[in-house]
């Protein structure tokens, strides 16, 4: 263990380098072992990595930056005091989204803010607070031209803010529920349907969604979602189900009556869930089923409703 510390002491010192071939190589290094030596990860941010590869989010080369961020997401896996602890760390990680012209460390960028978000439930709020980060994430999912993986990752992020019930309100003002019912109607891919349909049930979960939702047309997608003719995966209409829920207990009366009313339009749907979903969808849509056959469910209780994806950043190192 020695002699890991003493590399990652070495490899550090050479990221103040004047040399920026110096610089490169040590970013290089950095980012192979934080990736296949989990206990280096810990030694690595000890050492003092942190704040450098905060700042190297901030220069012109992209192979530089990706590295850099690549070895932040790896360091977030284990080592998550040290990055939140970093004066700076958030701002540098909102400049990158924003700013780089790597789709590369745009991707690790927002991956790392996932596996923060996801560990630490006391980092929610404090990543919540920062606009400038959620409205960059909202950008990536409404550019048309943002890779798959850029849109993907950002919505895992936006899901991990979402988890906080008070981000969801600010969610809202920044024009999430457009954003995500408009990718939803646009994008055909399963995953990203998938991934945005559940951040879309979590801020459902807020009285601030229902306008929102009513402007967007947001109901009468997923109703769509719910018609067993359009062919959505389990999943999919699992979330569906998930966010006329929350805007039935979360909405006033008039979104509830368009909750009930769209539910009487594909009740199959639902029922379909209370017998063949996973245990939660089962309960969801069965609760649904409720509020739409005689108006009655719990309206005080709105619960999470988590990704089920085999991409586990908890676990993801590159």
């Amino acid at each position: 263990m020695e002699v890991k510390r003493r590399t990652a002491r070495n490899l550090v010192s050479k990221l103040s380098s004047v040399s920026e071939q110096t610089r490169t190589d040590a970013l290089c290094e950095l980012r192979l072992i934080s990736k296949h030596d989990p206990d280096s990860r810990p030694l690595i941010a000890d050492a003092g990595a942190v704040p450098y590869l905060s700042e190297t989010l901030y220069g012109s080369s992209p192979t530089i930056q990706e590295n850099a961020a690549a070895t932040l997401l790896n360091l977030s896996i284990s080592s998550r005091a040290s990055l939140m602890s970093t004066r700076g760390f958030l701002d540098s990680l909102s400049h990158a989204l924003s700013n780089s012209p790597s789709p590369t460390v745009v991707q690790s960028c927002a991956a790392t803010l996932h596996s923060l978000l996801i560990a630490e439930d006391t980092y929610r709020p404090i990543i919540g607070s920062k606009r400038d980060i959620l409205y960059t994430l909202l950008s990536i999912i409404t550019d048309n031209n943002a890779p798959p993986r850029s849109i993907k990752d950002a919505l895992k992020a936006l899901f991990g803010v979402a988890l906080y019930p008070l981000n969801r309100a600010s969610l809202v003002g920044l024009g999430a529920v457009p954003a995500l019912v408009s990718l939803i109607v646009r994008d055909a891919r399963t995953g990203i349907v998938e991934d945005a349909t559940a951040v879309l049930a979590q801020i459902a979960g807020c009285e601030e969604s229902e306008e929102a939702m009513r402007k967007a047309g947001g109901v009468r997608v997923l109703g769509d979602l719910l018609d067993e003719g359009t062919g959505a995966s389990e999943r999919i209409r699992e979330n569906a189900v998930a966010a006329l829920l929350n805007l039935a207990r979360c909405g006033g009366e008039k979104g509830r009556k368009e909750v009930k009313e769209m539910g009487a339009k594909v009740m199959e749907g639902i029922t379909d869930l209370t017998k063949n979903g996973s245990a939660k969808g089962k309960t969801k849509a069965a609760e649904l089923l409720k509020i739409v056959v005689d108006g009655y469910g719990n309206q005080s209780e709105v619960r999470d409703f988590r990704f089920n994806t085999s991409s586990d950043f908890m676990n993801h190192s590159i």
